[in-house]
């Protein structure tokens, strides 16, 4: 299986309920692929996600997804696989964090964190990948990580070790899997106005952010089309990357460096 012969139909996005993995399923629903919906606590947001995707004349199936739930995370999807009829990509949007100062963290807070972003990261994107080895059709892995897959953040410690993780095992997935014509990349958004930073895309052209070269944060849809192009047949040389979504923010660090004034970054939430 050649990666340029892909031709994908049915997609999958974890937590397209809202945010990124709304806009994302929305995108490959315009890009022509039936899309498989989850949700964990926002059962009529995902519905609004699904209604979306139909209004766009694509088929959409919907199912509450738990990534904490090891035990039942490749059962949720391949169930939902099969409704769908097949699976050509899956996007590993889930994630989260609590946050906290690294001396105040307890091994439970730890594990929660971890647990959400890279345990459950792993087990879905495994599911995925064995039904795609088995139908031999190739497919897309893509995982959406945070510019803390390659840059710390204080405060973040188990967030930020996982998002570390989940790059690195995207990096050999790519190895691994790409004699079966599976692509495996990962997309680290910046500041995205979100639900889950209080904002919508309509908040960004009147947020400034100094600390970013484009000055403002970015919109979900600008995620989603990069993650699009990663599901697409146009990058099929392309995989074991990690594309960065922030509006220049990792270029920053040694002009952050020299500029800041004070010690307020020493304390998380500042």
């Amino acid at each position: 299986m050649e990666t340029y012969d892909f031709a994908p139909r049915r997609a999958i996005v974890t937590a397209s309920d809202s945010g990124i993995g709304r806009a994302t399923a929305l995108a490959l629903a315009d890009a022509g692929l039936d899309v498989g919906i989850t949700w964990h606590s926002d059962e009529e947001g995902a519905e609004g996600t699904a209604q979306a995707v139909r209004e766009r004349g694509r088929r959409a199936e919907v199912t509450r997804f738990d990534a904490t739930d090891l035990a039942r995370v490749g059962p949720t999807i391949d169930d939902l696989a099969e409704r769908l009829g097949g699976l050509d990509v899956f996007v590993n949007n889930a994630g989260g964090g609590s946050g906290g100062p690294f001396l105040d963290l307890t091994i439970d807070d730890w594990r929660k964190d971890v647990s959400l972003n890279l345990d459950g990261a792993f087990a879905g994107l495994h599911a995925a990948a064995t039904r795609m080895v088995a139908a031999g059709r190739g497919g897309r892995l893509i995982a959406v990580t945070s510019v803390h897959e390659t840059a710390p953040r204080v405060g973040s410690a188990a967030y930020v070790a996982a998002k570390h993780g989940l790059g690195g095992l995207i990096k050999t997935m790519a190895q691994e899997l790409g004699e079966h014509g599976i692509t495996a990349n990962a997309v680290g958004p910046g500041e995205i106005a979100t639900p889950l930073n209080d904002m919508d895309s309509g908040d960004v052209e009147d947020t400034h952010r100094p600390g970013i070269p484009l000055g403002r944060p970015g919109k979900a849809e600008e995620v989603a089309a990069v993650i699009a192009f990663l599901a697409s047949p146009a990058s099929s040389y392309v995989t074991g990357a990690s594309w960065t979504v922030d509006g220049g923010m990792l270029q920053m660090g040694p002009q952050a460096g020299s500029h800041l004034t004070s010690d307020d970054w020493r304390r998380a939430g500042d």
